[in-house]
C-alpha cells in the first residue's frame, strides 16, 4: 500500500471547494437580499408617511362634501371645521375612525404600488433604486346604509372615467403644442407643485385631474342626491341642490386632488429619495 509522504501534494477535496465557493458567493448574496429588504422596507416607510400627511386633509375634504350634499351639514365650511375639531380634539376617533382608515389604504395602495414597480423595475434594469415614477355616502349620507343605486354606480363611474381620461388621455393629445420644461426654480415655493425639470405633461396628469373636477362634480352631487333622496325628489329640485352646491363642492374637489397627488406625490418621493440614498451608499 502506497504511502504518501509529506512532500506529496494532497488531491483537491471537490466537497470542500463547493463548501469554499459556497461560502465566498454567500457573503454577497446575503448582502444583497438585505439590501433589496431595505429597499422594500423603505418604500413601505416612505408610502406610509406621505399617506398619512395628506389622508386628514382629504378625509375632512371628502366628509364636508357628502355631509354638505346630504344635509346633514349646513354647508361645507360647518362639517370641515366639525372635522378639524375632532382632528385636534380628538385625534385618536378622527384617526381610527373607518372612513379614515379607508381614505388611507387607498392612497398608501396608490404610492406603495408606485414604489414597488419603481424598485421591481431597478433591481430588473439596474437602474437608479431612487427613480420615481411620475365608498363615502354610506358613511356621512342621511338614514340607514342602503344599496347604492344604479344611477349612482354610473354616474360615480362616468365621473371617474372623465377623471381617468383627463389623467391619461389629455395630457399626450396636449403637450406637443406646449413647452416641454416648465422651468420652476429649485428653490421655489412651486417647487412643490412642480418639481425643477417637469414636463407640461406632468403637470397636466396631475393638476389635469383638479381641473376636470368643474365638469365632474355635477356628476359627483347629482349621484349623492339619488342616493339620499331615491324617488323622492323631482329633476328640478335635484337640479337645484346640485347648483347650489356645486362651486363649493367643486373647489373642495379640486382642493383634495392638490393634497393626493401634488403634495403627497413629491412628499412620497422626497422621503424614498433620501432613505433609498443611504442603501445606495451601503452598497458601494
Amino acid at each position: 500500500m502506497p504511502v504518501l509522504s509529506l512532500g506529496t501534494a494532497m488531491p483537491p477535496n471537490p466537497a470542500s471547494e463547493v463548501m469554499t465557493g459556497g461560502a465566498k458567493e454567500a457573503g454577497p448574496s446575503l448582502g444583497k437580499s438585505s439590501l433589496v429588504a431595505e429597499r422594500i422596507l423603505y418604500d413601505i416607510l416612505s408610502a406610509g408617511t406621505a399617506t398619512m400627511l395628506v389622508s386628514p386633509v382629504i378625509c375632512l375634504i371628502d366628509r364636508s362634501i357628502v355631509e354638505n350634499t346630504s344635509g346633514r351639514s349646513s354647508s361645507v365650511h360647518s362639517s370641515a371645521a366639525t372635522s378639524l375639531k375632532m382632528l385636534f380634539k380628538t385625534p385618536h376617533r378622527f384617526l381610527f375612525s373607518k372612513p379614515f382608515a379607508l381614505i388611507y389604504m387607498t392612497y398608501f395602495g396608490t404610492y406603495i404600488t408606485a414604489n414597488s414597480i419603481d424598485t421591481a423595475s431597478s433591481l430588473r434594469n439596474g437602474t437608479d433604486l431612487k427613480t420615481v415614477t411620475a365608498g363615502t355616502e354610506k358613511m356621512f349620507g342621511t338614514g340607514s346604509p342602503r344599496p347604492v343605486p344604479l344611477p349612482t354606480f354610473i354616474l360615480f363611474s362616468t365621473r371617474d372615467a372623465m377623471t381617468i381620461f383627463s389623467s391619461f388621455n389629455v395630457p399626450p393629445l396636449l403637450a406637443p403644442y406646449m413647452p416641454q420644461n416648465m422651468g420652476v426654480r429649485p428653490d421655489s415655493f412651486a417647487q412643490f407643485l412642480a418639481p425643477a425639470g417637469t414636463s407640461f405633461r406632468d403637470i397636466m396628469a396631475e393638476y389635469g385631474i383638479a381641473a376636470c373636477q368643474i365638469f365632474s362634480t355635477p356628476l359627483h352631487l347629482t349621484g349623492l342626491d339619488i342616493y339620499n333622496r331615491q324617488g323622492e325628489a323631482t329633476i328640478k329640485s335635484r337640479w337645484e341642490a346640485v347648483k347650489r352646491n356645486w362651486p363649493p363642492s367643486a373647489l373642495a374637489r379640486m382642493c383634495r386632488i392638490i393634497p393626493a397627488f401634488g403634495f403627497g406625490g413629491v412628499a412620497n418621493a422626497g422621503i424614498r429619495r433620501s432613505l433609498l440614498e443611504k442603501v445606495e451608499r451601503r452598497s458601494r
